[in-house]
């Protein structure tokens, strides 16, 4: 299909590692991440920077982070604003810088995400994790994300009789591709045995393998017209060709059935929509596997299983990097690690490296295009994308 100079390019991506980086700041990780995507796009200069994240203003003392990043990284006057929206900030931030050069108003614009989860510890980090809830009517009864979506999945087992043991298959694929990621937190193989010995002692409650870790980590997402792209710039051009942010109700309670998560799926249906595809034609899904939950959930809201039946996906031959549907191609959150507002820009990253051939070990082969997804909470914001080369 032939495209135009309008179109909206990824230009430039940078990442850091996602680990416990008790050694760097907050704004150190992020102008890590922002340099290395100033100098992958050639030296292009952003007129705009919107910055995912989640716990800056409470967990790190700092707010304002427009002013805080583009003043580290010498983008002096740049027009910079955080947008929050949980754990998909990273995505909505992107959805910013995608809208802002398709509408012309900026010829470049970059999308960062950035989380320091170590700058506290103990009940205090689950206290701030807990602010993607419902204030009123959850987090102040003790619910938290985990246990929310805990809850949730024991009503999915007992609804729809699911296999309890299937769901290892999520993880096993996610630390396979982990372990080739060099900036995956965990870079370790999870065996089938190790998976079913705690997961039958568990019953039908989460194990630590059904669980990504929050960490911190910073990447970012430089795009462009293609007809301001430098000289020399040599990438395969990556187009974003389709975007969606859509939002459902806060409150689990306050939805017709809980384990129908309507943001997630509309988000899907309408980035492709734009993008002028079916999901069926991605090479590979990028989704929000927070939680074994959100894994399965994010499959069957794009369309890729049947109501309840999203858990029989959970093997190698489907969804692994040489599976019919590869997923979490570099670990997913579950082994690259949770930065909670960057997780969407590491999605964006990954894709983009998938789509120019640069994905070495994690390479999905023939890749064309790439659909990713991330959720704030249980769904209440998502955010979804869709990339072609």
């Amino acid at each position: 299909m032939k495209r135009t100079q309008s179109e909206v390019i990824v230009a430039g991506i940078g990442q850091t590692p996602v680990g416990e980086h008790w050694d760097r700041s907050l704004r150190q990780l992020a102008a890590q991440a922002i340099l290395v995507a100033l100098k992958d796009s050639g030296g292009l200069r952003p007129k705009v920077m919107y910055v995912g994240n989640m716990l800056a203003a409470s967990a790190s003392a700092q707010a304002n982070l427009g002013a805080l990043l583009s003043d580290d990284t010498g983008l002096f006057g740049v027009e910079g604003v955080t947008v929050e929206a949980a754990d998909a900030s990273g995505g909505a931030a992107l959805r910013m810088a995608y809208l802002a050069v398709l509408s012309g108003a900026v010829d470049v614009a970059m999308a960062v995400g950035v989380e320091k989860f170590t700058d506290v510890i103990g009940p205090e980090a689950e206290t701030y994790v807990s602010h993607m809830l419902d204030a009123d009517f959850e987090a102040t009864q003790g619910l938290t994300p985990v246990s929310l979506a805990g809850l949730l999945f024991h009503r999915y087992l007992e609804e729809y009789q699911a296999d309890r043991l299937a769901f290892g298959g999520f993880a096993e694929v996610a630390h396979a591709n982990g372990a080739l990621n060099p900036n995956a937190m965990y870079q370790q193989l999870i065996s089938e045995g190790a998976y079913h010995k705690r997961a039958s002692a568990a019953g039908g409650a989460f194990t630590l393998f059904d669980l990504a870790p929050y960490a911190d980590g910073a990447a970012a997402v430089i795009l462009a017209r293609q007809d301001v792209l430098p000289k020399g710039w040599d990438h395969r051009p990556v187009r974003v060709i389709g975007s969606s942010l859509v939002t459902d109700s806060l409150s689990i309670h306050d939805r017709p059935n809980p384990l129908v998560w309507d943001a997630a799926r509309l988000s899907i249906e309408r980035a492709c929509r734009a993008a002028g595809i079916m999901p069926k034609d991605a090479d590979f899904f990028e989704l929000h596997d927070a939680t074994a939950l959100h894994a399965v959930l994010s499959l069957e809201e794009a369309g890729f299983a049947a109501l309840g039946q999203g858990w029989r996906f959970a093997n190698p031959q489907d969804i692994g990097l040489h599976g019919r549907l590869p997923i979490s191609t570099f670990g997913g959150l579950k082994a690259r690690g949770n930065p909670l507002g960057a997780t969407g820009l590491y999605q964006a990253v990954e894709a983009t490296l998938q789509l120019r051939g640069d994905a070495g070990a994690n390479q999905v082969e023939g890749a064309k295009i790439g659909l990713i997804q991330c959720l704030g909470g249980m769904a209440a914001t998502a955010a979804a994308h869709v990339l072609e080369v």
